[in-house]
């Protein structure tokens, strides 16, 4: 029999038979979750326990954010206007980029780019190297991602990401090269920028293994659900064709409440 045309190493399809990298989807279905598979799939390999639970609760930090990020402001116009659900989910999507998600990925770049100083240079100390890298990049007038937010000036996401990662004895490698390059811009710029959600989710993918390229899919994959809830309550509830403006809502559901362990 001819050999095909092309080859994957991922998902070998046979009749009643679905592996992915050798695992089979039933097993995965009952013994893993959607976080752990996701992880699978990204890296080929199935996470320590540990890794998966860090996995599932970072993917669970960027399932929503509200109607007034870029790619929810994007989805509900284009739900206004008729598009069916998966349309307008597309156009939240394809708003996701350098400057919203994006974060994600260049952080897990610098961080990167932060190690291969301290490896290929005389500088040893990371507080000399992490100065080094802030002052070459405001020298070049770039904006170094992870730091500050539009709305919070302590991001609870962040906090507890950060607390999480301790819990499950995370590596801390990164998150620790991620402060210091806060300290360092703090030093550079004389103002104090709190580390955002994308700035730890970037350090903690890193952390995990995780490649750089699949920064923004993990936003985008774990932002679907809030689009998704967006949409339809737009369909359901609100006028077609409206204005939306995104400072001009309120929030009428259901006020706080915890969750029992």
């Amino acid at each position: 029999m001819d050999r095909p045309g092309w080859e994957t190493k991922i998902t070998d399809i046979k009749k009643n038979e679905i592996r992915i990298y050798g695992y089979s989807i039933d097993d995965l279905m009952t013994k893993r979750s959607f976080a752990e598979t996701a992880y699978l799939l990204f890296t080929g390999e199935l996470p320590a326990k540990q890794d998966g639970k860090m996995f599932n609760i970072i993917m669970t930090a960027c399932a929503d954010h509200g109607v007034t990020p870029p790619s929810t402001l994007a989805a509900l116009t284009a739900a206004s206007t008729g598009a069916p659900t998966n349309v307008a989910l597309a156009a939240g999507i394809l708003s996701i980029n350098e400057f919203h998600g994006g974060a994600i990925e260049n952080t897990m770049k610098t961080l990167l780019e932060l190690e291969g100083i301290l490896k290929l240079s005389e500088l040893k100390d990371i507080k000399e190297a992490a100065l080094k890298l802030v002052k070459i990049y405001k020298s070049k007038g770039k904006k170094l991602s992870g730091f500050g937010h539009r709305f919070h000036t302590k991001d609870p996401r962040t906090v507890k990401l950060f607390q999480s990662a301790e819990e499950l004895e995370i590596s801390e490698k990164y998150v620790n090269l991620l402060h210091r390059l806060k300290d360092a811009l703090t030093e550079v710029t004389g103002r104090t920028f709190p580390i955002n959600v994308d700035g730890a989710v970037g350090a903690l993918l890193l952390e995990l293994g995780i490649k750089p390229e699949y920064g923004n899919a993990v936003f985008i994959m774990s932002r679907m659900p809030g689009l998704i809830a967006h949409i339809i309550e737009e369909k359901n509830l609100q006028k077609k064709m409206r204005t939306i403006n995104p400072e001009n809502y309120t929030y009428t559901g259901i006020k706080a409440r915890g969750i029992s362990d």
